[in-house]
């Protein structure tokens, strides 16, 4: 879009699928339109980002796309930068490696600075793996906290985790986390130990894709499936 009547462009959080499948069976139309329209995005790895972008929209010419990569790497005084081209009169779209930006994903940085700058920020709809998993679970949706990933040193998880059931229990709060997806088999084994015979746990794998699994069981009854989680991403929530 190009610069009109010394307009500032508006900021677009532009969700994605969680994993591969068909753009269109999990994302909205108004994705594939914004997508079609929009030249200027923020991304975190820009190899997947034009992979989904030509995988959404086809036609759409390559070579015209101005990309910014976000990451761990980027330094946050480059950061401020990646709005120039709203500044100039282009729309931006934030591209989320999987589900929405902003949610879990660095994508935050960029929508902090662009409310500092009068920008604004128009969030589109699509799949977020934390709302869908705890949607499904059957725990309390009133009230709930996303808990990113847990401490690595076994000790230090241990008493998370029996802090996290604690704070559940006083609060009737849903406890929701996440697990580096090769670790996700330790993870839930060591919520089996660690938590009260009665808490719920909540298993939420390959959200959306064919391979779907999302079950709730009390501790004592995840003892008796069995399911492999390795390499999956996954959601968990536990309620006591």
């Amino acid at each position: 879009m190009s610069a009109q009547n010394g307009k500032t462009g508006n900021l677009y959080l532009i969700p994605s699928t969680l994993g591969d499948i068909a753009p269109l069976e999990v994302l909205p139309i108004s994705i594939k339109q914004t997508i079609e329209r929009l030249d200027h995005y923020i991304v975190e790895n820009e190899k997947t980002a034009r992979h989904f972008i030509k995988k959404i929209s086809p036609r759409k010419s390559q070579p015209s796309l101005k990309l910014s990569v976000l990451n761990k790497f980027t330094e946050p005084q480059e950061i401020p930068s990646f709005l120039n081209a709203c500044l100039e009169g282009f729309d931006v779209g934030i591209l989320s490696e999987a589900g929405c930006p902003g949610i879990a994903d660095p994508g935050a940085a960029v929508v902090k600075i662009a409310h500092e700058k009068n920008i604004q920020v128009i969030p589109l709809v699509g799949p977020s793996s934390i709302l869908l998993a705890l949607m499904a679970s059957g725990m309390n949706g009133q009230n709930f906290a996303f808990n990113g990933y847990l401490p690595i040193d076994s000790t230090e998880r241990k008493k998370y985790i029996k802090n996290l059931e604690r704070k559940s229990k006083e609060d009737n709060q849903s406890q929701i986390f996440i697990e580096t997806p090769y670790r996700n088999n330790k993870m839930l084994e060591e919520l089996i130990k660690s938590l009260a015979p009665s808490t719920r746990i909540c298993v939420a794998a390959d959200i959306t894709l064919p391979t779907e699994y999302i079950k709730t069981k009390t501790a004592i009854n995840w003892k008796n499936e069995n399911v492999d989680l390795h390499k999956r991403p996954a959601i968990f929530i536990i309620h006591a």
